[in-house]
């Protein structure tokens, strides 16, 4: 496992304070879940993102409507 040294302003501390009291986790649980909390974020972003591309993409409608037609479901 990785060590990662991070300075801390007012708001980090009391940020950090809550996200520690109210749980039960260490600083350092607390970074890591706010690091994958927000990861998960940016995953679910490009997701939504990619999902209106292909939507609107001619293509990908044929292959979705082929695909239908083969389960019986169109």
């Amino acid at each position: 496992m990785g060590i990662l040294t991070v300075r801390t302003d007012e708001a980090m501390e009391t940020a950090l304070t809550q996200l520690t009291a109210d749980t039960n986790r260490t600083r350092s649980e607390a970074v890591r879940y706010a690091i994958l909390h927000a990861y998960k974020e940016l995953l679910l972003k490009q997701a939504a993102h990619d999902a209106e591309r292909l939507a609107e993409d001619p293509s990908d409608q044929a292959e979705m409507l082929a695909i239908q037609r083969f389960m019986g479901i169109a």
